[in-house]
């Protein structure tokens, strides 16, 4: 009664400006407790919160499982810069993050080894990244856009006099947000860019990957050109910094080149509590010649289409409006970066390792690419006649959950927290009946 006391004495202030302000007063410090509680919850953690997942890892004395692999990809290498989202930070987002702990998952929990014999041979599992013509044909049908996810959403639209960047997200059912983007460098060839990104010795170097503390090269192929690598980036304050161990191959079709990059397992390196280990990474690129953006009609400059999604052990909501608000920063200091390249390969410097791995390449064929394309077309069109009699089943019993909650908050009509709670319950009820 108290609480209906002070509220009630709130309501009867004499202006509208007075209840306002009253009202702010009263559910400021709420708000200030719930920001600060979700901070400290991400920067510290208690030991015995990890003993069990450690154990369950603790697999065949291998603490390291395979990282998840979406069936869907995307964009920005360059999305590590957590924030709030002041449009979703709400109650019923709180809500879910807690009880998404099953479906929005560390990608520890996404590992489809998991429900594998864990006596499987560690030599197995070391090959150099698991990349294959899969991780191709992947990477082939995100550029063409016919991978059969949902549609992507265009973010932004920016450019500087010598760069084009263009980017758009999407979001899935389960997993984290993924990104698509495209750049456009002048006066720049394919294979000079190629070489830029792969160049761990120069990203570190120049520091134009502010993010990136340390890169070593754990195995190469001289064969195929596949790599390995550890990566060491840098977070925030609020989180511990992020460990990547990344395979990493490129395949060639004439002059444009699909670079897959994305995270392994790698037994020998023992996973630790600092820096935390991302398992779900997903960051590729097509790389092919352009038209130069003056109109000149000529293919002098390098389009880039980049595809990205990680799990950084971060809530979704709040990286994806990280990704949004640091993502033009990043992008624009890596067209002075590419530039800087380019003048020290035209100096004569000599090139370091990994970027001659770049030049190392699988060679396919327009003929082959297509034939990748039209059989999975194939399956995908059984697929889809099987699963043609379903659709709108699960829909009436969402909607019968969501005016549920509708009706009980308005009868309850105990105010805004009582509100959310209800319509945040009530929107994870209406996403499980979705995905049963």
């Amino acid at each position: 009664m108290g609480l209906v006391s002070v509220f009630w004495e709130i309501l009867k202030k004499p202006t509208i400006g007075d209840v306002v302000r009253e009202l702010l007063v009263f559910i400021a410090p709420l708000w200030v407790a719930v920001i600060v509680g979700v901070l400290v919850g991400w920067a510290w953690k208690p030991k015995w919160a990890t003993i069990g997942r450690e154990m369950f890892m603790d697999c065949s004395g291998s603490k390291d499982s395979a990282p998840a692999e979406s069936s869907e990809s995307s964009f920005s290498g360059f999305g590590s810069l957590p924030s709030l989202n002041l449009i979703k930070f709400q109650l019923p987002s709180v809500i879910s993050w807690i009880s998404d702990d099953g479906a929005q998952k560390d990608s520890f929990f996404l590992s489809p080894t998991l429900h594998s014999n864990c006596s499987s041979s560690q030599n197995e599992k070391q090959k150099l990244g698991f990349l294959t013509d899969d991780d191709l044909e992947h990477l082939y049908k995100l550029v063409e856009e016919k991978d059969g996810g949902p549609a992507w959403i265009h973010m932004m639209d920016k450019s500087t006099p010598t760069m084009g960047y263009q980017a758009w997200q999407r979001d899935l059912e389960i997993g984290p947000t993924q990104y698509r983007s495209r750049t456009v460098f002048d006066d720049a060839p394919p294979e000079m860019v190629r070489d830029f990104f792969w160049d761990d010795e120069f990203r570190s170097k120049l520091k134009w990957d502010e993010m990136l503390l340390s890169a070593e090269t754990l195995e190469s192929s001289p064969t195929d050109g596949t790599m390995v690598v550890q990566w060491v980036r840098k977070f925030p304050f609020f989180c511990s910094d992020r460990e990547y161990l990344i395979g990493r191959r490129i395949w060639s079709c004439g002059r444009t080149y699909y670079c897959v990059t994305k995270g392994v397992p790698y037994p020998s390196i023992p996973r630790k509590t600092k820096p935390r280990r991302v398992d779900l990474y997903y960051s590729s690129w097509c790389i092919r010649a352009a038209e130069s953006r003056k109109g000149d009609g000529q293919l002098t400059a390098c389009e880039v289409l980049l595809f990205h999604h990680e799990n950084m052990g971060i809530p979704w909501e709040i990286a994806k409006l990280g990704v949004k608000l640091g993502m033009w920063g990043t992008v624009r200091k890596i067209d002075p970066g590419l530039r800087a390249y380019q003048t020290e390969r035209a100096s004569g410097a000599p090139l370091s390792h990994s970027a001659s791995m770049a030049q190392i390449n699988t060679k396919v064929t327009q003929d082959y690419l297509t034939s990748l394309e039209s059989n999975s077309n194939d399956s995908s069109e059984l697929e889809t006649h099987n699963s043609s009699e379903k659709p709108g089943k699960n829909n009436i019993p969402k909607l019968v959950v969501v005016g549920g909650a509708i009706a009980v908050a308005c009868i309850l009509d105990r105010g805004l927290l009582t509100k959310a709670v209800i319509f945040g319950v009530a929107r994870r009820f209406a996403k499980i009946g979705r995905r049963l």
